[in-house]
């Protein structure tokens, strides 16, 4: 009798732990209204058991809020809860978290998106037969720039998106929106007569070898290098959505300069919904103290630049998005670019030459973080000066530096 009590007792506990609920709260610290704040749960912080999350819901005053599990390290466990929420002027808000092991993350409305696929040749209709990807991995000396489908992984939010070209570049690449809404799927970066009739955005940057919007490269203590010498390259989608795009490049076995001791690279992108900028972080799996890198902004012809000599920097300028005059569909675009960097990471701010702004950056450990935004002349929603993009930035940075405090109630 006593055993048939205890397997009872058992099921009963195991029925009650299928779900865990509980509380937590965003509060901001300043006076400063914030839209689309991300609020990021490490699941092994708040779960019981991580490994049996299948699915949550996150609620504020019974209404639910569009959330996103994300196995982060690939292991097949949930590893982060993501969610947005707006916060007025020091406002608090409390949101209650359930945490399940039955069923599927729900599904709610994309606002960002990612995608990694490989060209068709014989294919001419968009979007027919695609080969979707989750990871690519080539060898060295294997150039796969012109196999996978506009050159390199792409991802947007409504407001933004990029493309990385998967070669020894990794210059970051963006295209601009008239209308917020996501496009990539639809126009694979490649914007026809049609859908730009009907208000599609198109790529407006032209960026060559130049770091474009924030690529890392090497640095030799006068040149930057870029990504030649590794064992193997990686592109993969982590996460395609819906409340934020997160994506990564490995470089194996990389030597920055010709001398340099060999460092795998991980570089992880991140764009939330309702967001221009970009969370770069890049890790090493040993520490990179012992060198410089280089990153920064193409120098887009005939811009403006802005600096605070204090880690941000940006421009505003037009030119031809192919590079040259071209009366094929192209106008002179006109664009504004920035980039945040972390002052412990900044080893000097180069002088602009005819191609990028750099910063020469460099880590005490085995971690390097910094952002990057961006916005095109176009959009029916942002700005449309210098002036007008510079005071952005320099609200960017001081909503960056004000906190949002998340706490466990």
């Amino acid at each position: 009798m006593r055993k048939y009590i205890t397997i009872i007792l058992s099921c009963f506990f195991a029925t009650t732990m299928a779900e865990e609920t509980f509380n937590v709260s965003a509060k901001n610290t300043t006076a400063l209204a914030k839209a689309d704040v991300p609020v990021v749960l490490k699941l092994k912080e708040y779960a019981t058991e991580t490994s049996k999350v299948k699915s949550a819901m996150v609620t504020i005053n019974g209404a639910e809020v569009p959330c996103q599990l994300d196995d982060i390290d690939r292991d097949g466990i949930y590893d982060e809860l993501c969610f947005l929420t707006d916060l007025k002027k020091h406002e608090k808000k409390h949101f209650t978290v359930t945490l399940s092991d039955d069923g599927k993350p729900r599904e709610y409305a994309p606002r960002t998106y990612s995608e990694l696929l490989l060209r068709n040749p014989k294919v001419k209709i968009k979007n027919k037969h695609n080969i979707y990807l989750k990871e690519m991995t080539v060898d060295r000396g294997v150039d796969p720039y012109q196999i996978v489908h506009h050159h390199g992984i792409a991802f947007e939010s409504e407001l933004v998106a990029f493309r990385i070209y998967f070669d020894h570049r990794q210059t970051v690449d963006a295209y601009g929106k008239f209308h917020k809404q996501l496009e990539i799927k639809d126009t694979q970066f490649y914007t026809d007569a049609d859908q730009k009739a009907a208000g599609y955005g198109d790529d407006v940057l032209w960026v060559g070898s130049s770091y474009g919007v924030g690529a890392l490269r090497g640095w030799d203590g006068t040149n930057q290098l870029m990504l030649e010498d590794v064992d193997s390259r990686t592109q993969r989608v982590i996460a395609q959505g819906p409340v934020r795009s997160i994506i990564e490049l490995v470089d194996e076995n990389w030597r920055p300069t010709p001398s340099a001791k060999p460092v795998t690279m991980t570089t992880r992108y991140t764009i939330y919904g309702g967001h221009r900028d970009v969370d770069v972080d890049i890790f090493f799996n040993h520490t990179a103290k012992d060198y410089e890198f280089a990153t920064g902004i193409i120098n887009v012809k005939g811009s403006k630049e802005f600096s605070d000599n204090e880690g941000l920097r940006g421009c505003w300028g037009s030119d031809w998005p192919v590079g040259v005059k071209d009366t094929a569909g192209h106008k002179i675009e006109t664009v504004g670019l920035g980039i945040i960097i972390p002052k412990k990471y900044i080893r000097k701010e180069m002088p602009a030459d005819n191609v990028n702004y750099t910063y020469i950056v460099g880590t005490d450990n085995d971690e390097l973080h910094y952002k990057y935004i961006f916005a095109s002349d176009n959009e029916d929603f942002g700005v449309h000066s210098a002036e007008d993009w510079f005071k952005l930035l320099k609200a960017w940075k001081k909503e960056i530096e004000t906190e949002v405090i998340i706490e466990k109630l």
